[in-house]
């Protein structure tokens, strides 16, 4: 078997179709038919064809008998508070064809169903990042209780309570709302925190902080608890590709001009599309998020 994890789509059909043909082509060359195939989350927005990039990963897992699968990332999230008329459209948005589709309804559902976070191996796949204080088997469990409130009939009172940068670090006697969005935050938001994992939401358009501010990546933080496991995650596309011994990173900035990258798990082996100009014509007014 095989494992390829793809990152951040955006809304960016072509490449995800081209992306998908490599991994396809890389892994027969192996003898494997049917690799296990990963998505870093946020499959939508942004980019030029939101609905038929959703469409496409969501027949691809439903016919995949669990080979392929996709966390939420915030964009994902985004399109259920929308969904569920908790928030308004943004104008950068390209989530109105999903709205308005026939299908809206499968879409929403097959979303709310995805998973946090997921472990695969010795590799934990996150949309952003994981806090300091977290052990893997930790964050697998608290991925697991955002779950089951995005799956339960209370759905929508629960978005109703997600937005919000409070509280912004971690505790275990964190309770109720505040418990479950500082998780959420982390596994969909986090960039930067402090040594202490005081997570900052201000800083999108760089991979690297002034020292003076106390901040860093969430993944340079020392003695953080899941270090001895490869952790795997998109949503920055500042920081780029990077694969080191225990972190890959894998927005490349598709939706911005850059790259569509996936990566084998067994093997590093690294799979890149190039994205067309018009891309960044179509997403310039947006900035990452």
């Amino acid at each position: 078997m095989k494992t390829y994890v793809i990152g951040d789509l955006q809304g960016c059909h072509d490449q995800a179709l081209a992306i998908l043909d490599r991994i396809r082509a890389h892994a027969a060359a192996d003898g494997v038919a049917e690799p296990a195939i990963l998505f870093a989350g946020d499959l939508i927005n942004r980019g030029p064809d939101s609905l038929s990039t959703l469409r496409h990963v969501r027949k691809l897992a439903m016919a995949s008998g669990g080979l392929v699968d996709s966390v939420l990332g915030n964009h994902d999230l985004h399109l259920l508070a929308v969904a569920y008329g908790i928030r308004p459209e943004h104008k950068s948005d390209t989530l109105a064809e999903i709205l308005h589709a026939p299908d809206r309804d499968e879409l929403i559902d097959w979303i709310r169903q995805r998973p946090l976070a997921i472990r695969v191996k010795d590799h934990v796949l996150v949309h952003a990042g994981l806090l300091p204080q977290w052990t893997a088997a930790q964050a697998m469990a608290l991925a697991g209780e955002v779950q089951d409130m995005l799956r339960g009939d209370g759905i929508a009172e629960f978005l109703a309570e997600m937005y919000g940068n409070q509280p912004a670090q971690w505790s275990d006697d964190l309770r109720g709302a505040d418990r479950l969005r500082c998780i959420i935050n982390a596994m969909t938001r986090l960039r930067f925190c402090t040594a202490d994992g005081v997570m900052d939401f201000k800083m999108k358009e760089s991979g690297t902080a002034d020292p003076s501010t106390g901040l860093m990546p969430w993944f340079e933080v020392p003695g953080r608890r899941s270090a001895q496991e490869t952790v795997i995650f998109g949503h920055w596309s500042a920081l780029g590709l990077r694969l080191e011994p225990k972190l890959i990173s894998l927005d490349s900035g598709c939706v911005w001009g850059g790259q569509l990258s996936a990566v084998c798990l067994e093997d590093r082996s690294l799979l890149q599309v190039q994205c067309p100009e018009f891309q960044q014509s179509a997403a310039k007014a947006a900035k990452p998020g």
